[in-house]
């Protein structure tokens, strides 16, 4: 997998409460491209970081509905991708993303 592919599989990781707690347990979210598949983010997650990935699971959002102007919008969805790592490895995302 090239960089560039790598790039545009990974958007960025999502930091939240829930991803801070999972963190402690060897777990980590990330944005993902909409086409991105379990084995795509594997390959990048494992290519990027030099880490071993256990585990991935992926989710779709979708967007909240907004009133704008005094019309329904609705924001745009994501997908994210739950990654699990093998023990003793870890990745720093604020650093590296």
């Amino acid at each position: 997998m090239n960089n560039e592919r790598i790039l545009d599989t990974l958007r960025a990781p999502h930091i939240s409460e829930k991803s801070a707690r999972l963190a402690e347990h060897n777990q980590y979210v990330f944005v993902v491209a909409p086409a991105a598949t379990k084995a795509d983010v594997r390959a990048a997650v494992e290519k990027l970081f030099d880490v071993k990935v256990e585990q991935v699971n992926l989710v779709n959002t979708k967007g909240k509905v907004k009133a704008f102007r005094q019309r329904a919008g609705s924001r745009q969805g994501k997908r994210k991708a739950y990654v699990r790592l093998a023990d003793g490895q870890t990745i720093d995302v604020s650093a590296k993303a």
